[in-house]
């Protein structure tokens, strides 16, 4: 047999080789559309938000692995209990959540809000452990935003010992997540013009809920407005203006703060 004709490869291996290569070019074009889907469906900051990230007087803002830190600028001694952490809705850039962060931030409380992997909640359940890990000897309540709250009463019923209060914006506990025997505070708030919630979820979620819980309703509010990142799809139209409904939220989150039995 010629040398040459040996050292060629077998039409096999050769047609085997170039399937190899179809399949990795197929893999790696499906990925590519994946992260570029990806990418659209996330809702991003609007530029309010972006704004509310930047530190100033009253505000500092920083980052860390876990997410996002809103504190009073005025350090320590003004910082008020309990601390805030916050799980963002389904999908939505945490950054979105700024405006809400600031606000509850200038009134004197530290906020935390978690960047969960793929900005879905589901996957970053436990996150609030790293925000409570930095004052461990301080308190804390829980909330989240939709996808987010549901997973935050999750980690409350897992970890009933490690917040003070747990609070839900257009968001319900299911089963596995139940507070229906927890003596936590809670905070249910919805908004009249929510059309992303799924309100038949939301009421037979009031079965795994504290019969002392707080049920609050933004009369022209939307499911969007409860963060600052535009239009949700399949939202009906608010009646309100986001700072209107911003506003009513956080008075409500605030006033009921007040009420939890902290040490200072």
């Amino acid at each position: 047999m010629n040398q040459d004709s040996a050292a060629l490869p077998k039409p096999k291996q050769g047609r085997r080789r170039k399937v190899l290569i179809w399949a990795a070019g197929i893999v790696l074009a499906l990925l590519l559309t994946l992260v570029i889907v990806y990418q659209v469906m996330v809702y991003s900051p609007s530029p309010e938000a972006k704004a509310a990230m930047k530190s100033d007087d009253q505000v500092t803002v920083g980052i860390g692995q876990a997410g996002y830190r809103f504190e009073p600028a005025a350090g320590e001694a003004a910082v008020k209990q309990p601390n805030v952490v916050f799980y963002p809705g389904g999908l939505v850039d945490p950054k979105s959540y700024a405006p809400f962060a600031r606000e509850l931030a200038e009134a004197g409380h530290r906020v935390y809000i978690a960047s969960m992997p793929l900005n879905l909640a589901f996957m970053g359940k436990n996150k609030a452990d790293a925000f409570i890990a930095e004052h461990p000897n301080e308190s804390y309540v829980l909330g989240g935003h939709s996808l987010g709250g549901v997973f935050a009463s999750r980690y409350a019923a897992e970890h009933p010992d490690q917040i003070e209060g747990i609070f839900f914006l257009a968001a319900y506990a299911e089963k596995a997540g139940s507070l229906a025997d927890a003596k936590l505070p809670v905070l249910q708030i919805t908004a009249s013009n929510d059309g992303v919630l799924n309100w038949e979820d939301w009421g037979k979620g009031k079965a795994f809920m504290p019969s002392h819980t707080q049920y609050v309703t933004i009369e022209g509010g939307n499911h969007g407005q409860f963060g600052s990142y535009g239009v949700q799809k399949g939202d009906k139209q608010a009646t309100i203006t986001p700072q209107e409904q911003l506003d009513q939220v956080s008075r409500e989150l605030l006033g009921w703060m007040k009420g939890i039995h902290v040490s200072e």
